[in-house]
């Protein structure tokens, strides 16, 4: 079995979109990521599934959405993701101000979390997003095809926030489940790290007792996903689960480049764990990620009709 901490951290961070193209243009273009994959909800498959993350869609930075072009807006309320924070070099924060200003996105003036320069943004549909500039990131390698040059391209998650009534029993199911450690604290704000893992290698928990409760809609985090290695570990995750905590994962499923259990965690924030295997170049070569659209086996079949009524991209 693999138990190597290396695995740990965030996998992949899912949320819910509006338009499919307004949802493509801003994260390819406004924020330089790469379209990784492009295919369907397995449950809905008149709905595009886009991920978006580095070259290779490796672990940690990976984003997907389920765009649905007339959602209603989520409202932000506990027991949800709260913010997504992606990495970028110290010295380009202000290139990333300045673009931010010069493409009209809605954020706010630069502020320190943790000792780190951050400056907090939004999508088109309203999702919280942040990015954080850190020292000596620089060499490390980046998705450059974009718009964005190298030396400001985003490496990855940096960190994801959770919003909850209480975090005390969240953290247990960090700490004694996922791989992470208690390693900080700042306010309301409990901060969590998965040993050295460098890209999505941080959770916040905040406490925010008598809010409303989070309301799904475009601009909301449907599930954030943490990393196995392998079915190994992940199995072994889920005995922890049973044992120590009473909480029920679903049954294995498929999801092609990632094999994943789901549960709602005490804080009722959908959980999901993902293996790292077998990865984004499962069905096409890593020069060719995201420009196809793929389909599982099972609704292969049906990809005439699919392709009907999914939205045409430019």
């Amino acid at each position: 079995m693999t138990t190597t901490s290396s695995a740990h951290g965030i996998h992949h961070i899912t949320a819910i979109a509006g338009p499919a193209q307004r949802n493509l243009d801003f994260y390819t273009r406004t924020l330089g990521l790469r379209l990784v994959k492009k295919t369907v909800n397995f449950d809905d498959p008149g709905t595009y599934h886009f991920y978006f993350g580095d070259e290779t869609g490796a672990p940690g930075t990976i984003l997907t959405f389920f765009p649905w072009a007339h959602v209603a807006p989520g409202r932000l309320g506990v027991g949800e993701t709260e913010e997504t924070v992606f990495r970028v070099p110290a010295a380009s924060i202000g290139y990333w101000l300045h673009r931010l200003v010069e493409r009209g996105v809605a954020h706010q003036a630069p502020i320190e979390r943790f000792g780190e320069k951050v400056i907090p943004f939004k999508d088109p549909d309203g999702m919280r997003l942040a990015i954080a500039g850190l020292p000596g990131i620089e060499g490390e390698p980046a998705w450059t095809a974009g718009d964005v040059p190298a030396e400001a391209a985003i490496r990855g998650f940096h960190a994801a926030s959770l919003l909850l009534e209480d975090t005390a029993r969240t953290g247990a199911i960090l700490t004694d489940v996922l791989g992470f450690t208690e390693v900080a604290r700042e306010g309301s704000v409990v901060r969590y790290r998965a040993g050295d893992t460098k890209i999505g290698g941080i959770v916040d928990l905040r406490g925010a007792g008598g809010f409303l409760p989070a309301r799904m809609g475009g601009g909301s985090v449907h599930h954030i996903a943490f990393r196995a290695a392998d079915d190994a570990e992940e199995m072994e995750m889920v005995r922890k689960l049973k044992a120590n905590h009473g909480l029920n994962p679903t049954e294995q499923k498929d999801r092609n480049y990632f094999r994943s259990v789901y549960f709602r965690e005490p804080g009722h924030v959908l959980f999901e764990i993902a293996t790292d295997v077998p990865g984004f170049a499962a069905d096409e070569p890593v020069s060719a990620l995201g420009s196809a659209l793929k389909l599982p086996a099972f609704l292969e079949p049906r990809r005439g009709a699919i392709e009907e009524v999914l939205p045409v991209l430019a």
